[in-house]
């Protein structure tokens, strides 16, 4: 287990800290600096911020992080391909282009490390020879940060040259905060169901021809299906059809469906909510920072650079 707080103790401390003007925006914001305990000034744009805190100071940056790494290549390629990729292992053994036995020796390093923690399907597959590969997480968002959007421009950004960075953050940037999102979720539904019939498990599924975004169970036995939206377009019925099907898919019979979708729901789907169907938008996210208080800061010793 990590010795770093979990991502929504991070994320209170990160909100009381800063004090943004919603939820979107502190989302946004700590998905480049969170874990970190910096002080950002949430009135500032993200990329001046950015430059002011992290290009700027790359050199101490990079220095501070590969006493950690010890500088080895293949802890930073496959750290990358991680923070880029679709964080199976499998997968980040072939963009890092490097063996499994050299792979996964990198990875229990880089979890021995508190860099990374396992992350495993909350389901065996039906096909029960199917070798599934985990999945990885990083503890601390700025790292995902930093190996996503900064190591790999190491030798412009040191130079001082920020276009190769730029260029590629504004790609990145739109959906860059969507594993944040996912995080959230997990903990905004453990949340709504601790009082009643708490999650006793609680993840995601995958085998090699399904996905299921959410997938949990509750202490009374209860399964949990859900799925995710981070498009700007609302969520639509096909969206718990689909869902539906996955589940039938995977031989899985949920009592519950939940989705969550940042920009809403269709009429239709509204229709559709009830005990079986729970429907969450962005400002349910709010209920995860009520109540803070001083206690929830986290008394960080990173410097501040």
């Amino acid at each position: 287990m990590s010795k770093f707080p979990s991502i929504l103790t991070q994320f209170r401390s990160f909100y009381f800290q800063n004090k943004p003007e919603n939820i979107e925006e502190a989302i946004e914001y700590f998905s480049v600096f969170g874990g970190m305990g910096w002080t950002v000034n949430m009135t500032d744009d993200l990329e001046e911020i950015i430059e002011q805190k992290v290009l700027t100071n790359y050199r101490y940056i990079h220095g501070d992080t590969t006493k950690i790494t010890q500088s080895n290549k293949l802890h930073h390629a496959l750290l990358s391909a991680i923070a880029t990729g679709d964080r199976r292992e499998h997968s980040a053994f072939k963009k890092a282009q490097t063996g499994r036995p050299e792979g996964e020796e990198s990875i229990d390093f880089l979890v021995d490390n508190d860099l990374l923690d396992r992350d495993k399907p909350q389901a065996k597959p039906l096909d029960s020879k199917e070798e599934v590969s985990e999945k990885l997480l990083f503890t601390l968002p700025f790292m995902r940060f930093w190996f996503a959007a900064i190591s790999p421009y190491y030798k412009s950004i040191k130079e001082g040259d920020y276009t190769e960075f730029t260029q590629a953050w504004k790609n990145t940037k739109p959906e860059f905060s969507n594993f944040i999102y996912e995080r959230l979720v997990l903990e905004l539904i453990k949340k709504n169901f601790e009082k009643t019939d708490p999650i006793q498990k609680i993840g995601s599924y995958w085998d090699s021809d399904n996905n299921l975004d959410i997938l949990a169970k509750t202490k009374s036995g209860k399964v949990i299906a859900g799925a995710w939206k981070f498009s700007k377009a609302k969520a639509k019925k096909s969206e718990l059809t689909k869902l539906k099907e996955t589940c039938k898919a995977i031989d899985l019979p949920a009592d519950i469906f939940i989705i969550f979708s940042k920009s809403g729901f269709s009429n239709e789907l509204k229709n559709e909510k009830g005990e079986s169907l729970r429907l969450y938008t962005l400002k349910n996210l709010n209920t995860l920072v009520q109540d803070l208080k001083s206690s929830d800061l986290i008394d960080n010793t990173n410097k501040m650079y």
